[in-house]
C-alpha cells in the first residue's frame, strides 16, 4: 500500500506539457491588452497635464486682466499671457502688494509622458493655430512634442 502511494506522487510530462501550453496562450492573449492598458493610462496622464497647464496659463490671463499682476508681466504685445511656463511655477509679484507676496500658478512644470521630458511644445497668441515652432512673445498654448498615434488615431501633438 505505502509503494502505490508512492508511485502515484508528481506529475506526468504529457501533463506538465499540456499546462505550460495553457500558460503559454494565455500569457500571449494578456501581453497586448497589458500594452493597450498602458498606453490607455499615459494617454489618460497627457490629457491631465495638458489641462493642467492650459488650466494655468488661462488664470495668469485672468489675473493679468483683473489688474492682479502688473509691471512687467502685462507688456504691451504679450496680450496678458505668461511669457514662459517657468512663470507659472516661480510665480509673479501681485500689483500693489508690497508684502512681495507672489501669485502661483503650477507647482511644477508636468512630465510629458509620452516623450517623458518637461519639454513641451509652445504657441504664442501671435502664431498660427497649427504652427509647430513658438514665435516667443508669450505662452497661448501648450502640445505634447511626441510624434506618436492615440488610441484613437489622432496625433498626440494635435489635441485640444
Amino acid at each position: 500500500m505505502l509503494r502505490r502511494l508512492n508511485q502515484r506522487r508528481g506529475f506526468t510530462f504529457v501533463e506538465l506539457l499540456v499546462v505550460t501550453t495553457i500558460i503559454l496562450v494565455l500569457a500571449g492573449a494578456v501581453m497586448p491588452l497589458g500594452r493597450v492598458t498602458i498606453q490607455r493610462q499615459r494617454e489618460i496622464e497627457l490629457r491631465r497635464a495638458l489641462r493642467e497647464m492650459r488650466t494655468a496659463i488661462d488664470k495668469y490671463k485672468d489675473a493679468v486682466d483683473q489688474g492682479q499682476i502688473g509691471g512687467t508681466d502685462n507688456q504691451l504685445g504679450s496680450e496678458g499671457y505668461p511669457p514662459d511656463l517657468d512663470r507659472l511655477v516661480e510665480g509673479v509679484n501681485a500689483a500693489g502688494d508690497a508684502s512681495g507676496r507672489k501669485l502661483k500658478f503650477l507647482r511644477r512644470i508636468p512630465v510629458d509622458p509620452m516623450t517623458r521630458s518637461a519639454q513641451w511644445g509652445l504657441r504664442s497668441y501671435q502664431d498660427a493655430p497649427d504652427a509647430r515652432s513658438w514665435g516667443g512673445k508669450n505662452v497661448y498654448d501648450v502640445y505634447s512634442r511626441s510624434e506618436g498615434t492615440a488610441l484613437d488615431g489622432t496625433k498626440y501633438r494635435d489635441w485640444d
